[in-house]
């Protein structure tokens, strides 16, 4: 069976619908809802069929809309329709086994069996011994991408043609903005499901020379820092690294990209800042949960306790389940103290009161279903027997 069957084949679409689904997202240029494509499923996914193994597929222009960066700014974001997203998914599923082989250890996004938390450990275990660190950013890497390089390399593992001249397309599909569609001689679009795995395959060409020289890297996407146990070594290396970008067309960020001693100074990778053999939440993230903890708990609205906390318990979990692998034990405790606070100034509607632990004791919250920050801790680690009730029992024996 050729590639393109296998993307076409009405089973791999219909998963790929699934996918799609579960993972929502708005509408694109054709304002068509998931709901609105999935009342008609069978119908839409036969034609798509039928377009995917003729070849005739066309993908329509991605939707811009800009979205905040925690570090300030906006970023663009494409969406694309909803049968391109589909259309996307089918490829992506049948092509993806056909580049992981591809792939190199230092590559840790968009992988099965990989996780952020795993390149976060490799840190860890680079950073032994090897204190020195090149921390590298690159400028506008996803509206950087050199389309010849990314089709070439694409060439090489992808021999259909219907398949190659399909992933062609969406490179060259465009944006619309202000009614007006725009078309990028570089760059894959930000929002695409087959983006991320181009992206990796367009990189696998750093990741080739660091492991050729032998050199501890790693990868997140387009977030990487390298290891190594001399200041001289990190900037030789970085040197490297610069005479990679200008091959793959790239620039590092001036201003981001540093060597800096990894146990003195300290670095920022995926949301973590490690520094003196620590790793915790960096500033900006704790700042950002914070603000989404007070636009949920603000006083002045017209909601039950019960309501607000099943709106806040889906951000606690996100966050902590994502930091609770840090030195976080005495940070989470802080902000659970904090929370019930904010909890009790929506109560009383009014601000903040040493008798308010009194009257609106720990295990209020608790019955009406709080999570707790340090139960996330203390699930991932137990210690001496301790289980999330015992730490519930010990909270609401004190106020805080």
């Amino acid at each position: 069976m050729e590639l393109i069957e296998r993307v076409a084949d009405e089973d791999n679409l219909r998963e790929a619908f699934s996918r799609v689904r579960a993972r929502k997202g708005a509408p694109g240029i054709d304002g068509r809802s998931i709901a609105a494509y999935q009342a008609d499923l069978d119908r839409n996914l036969s034609e798509l069929s039928r377009l995917l193994s003729q070849g005739r597929y066309q993908p329509p222009p991605v939707r811009r809309v800009y979205i905040p960066k925690p570090s300030g700014g906006e970023r663009p974001l494409g969406i694309p329709t909803v049968a391109d997203r589909v259309a996307q998914q089918a490829v992506l599923q049948v092509i993806y086994p056909l580049f992981e082989g591809t792939f190199r250890d230092c590559s840790y996004a968009f992988r099965v069996g990989r996780s952020p938390h795993d390149a976060v450990r490799k840190v860890e275990e680079y950073l032994s011994g090897n204190h020195w660190v090149v921390d590298a950013d690159i400028s506008d890497f996803f509206g950087s991408v050199d389309h010849s390089i990314l089709l070439y390399d694409v060439s090489r593992v992808i021999k259909d043609r219907k398949v190659f001249l399909l992933i062609k397309r969406w490179l060259k599909s465009g944006v619309m903005e202000e009614g007006e569609i725009r078309y990028a001689m570089t760059g894959t679009p930000q929002g695409g499901v087959i983006s991320p795995l181009l992206a990796n395959v367009y990189l696998t060409r750093l990741d080739k020379v660091m492991e050729e020289n032998g050199l501890k890297m790693v990868r997140y996407a387009d977030d990487f820092v390298i290891f190594c146990r001399r200041r001289w070594q990190a900037r030789f290396i970085l040197e490297l690294v610069e005479k990679v970008m200008v091959k793959l067309r790239l620039e590092l960020h001036p201003e981001k990209t540093k060597v800096v001693n990894g146990h003195r100074d300290g670095f920022t990778f995926l949301g973590y800042r490690f520094i003196r053999g620590y790793k915790s939440p960096r500033p900006e993230s704790v700042d950002a949960f914070r603000d989404k903890v007070r636009h949920v708990t603000r006083r002045q609205q017209p909601k039950k306790l019960e309501m607000v906390i099943a709106d806040l318990n889906p951000i606690i979990r996100g966050w902590g389940n994502y930091y609770k692998h840090g030195d976080t034990k005495t940070l989470f405790r802080s902000l659970d103290k904090w929370i019930r606070m904010r909890l009790r100034c929506f109560l009383e509607k009014k601000r903040a009161h040493y008798h308010q632990n009194q009257r609106l004791p720990n295990y209020l919250f608790v019955r009406a279903g709080l999570v707790s920050l340090s139960d996330l801790k203390l699930a991932l680690a137990p210690c001496d027997g301790a289980t999330v009730k015992d730490s519930r029992i010990r909270e609401n024996r004190t106020c805080g």
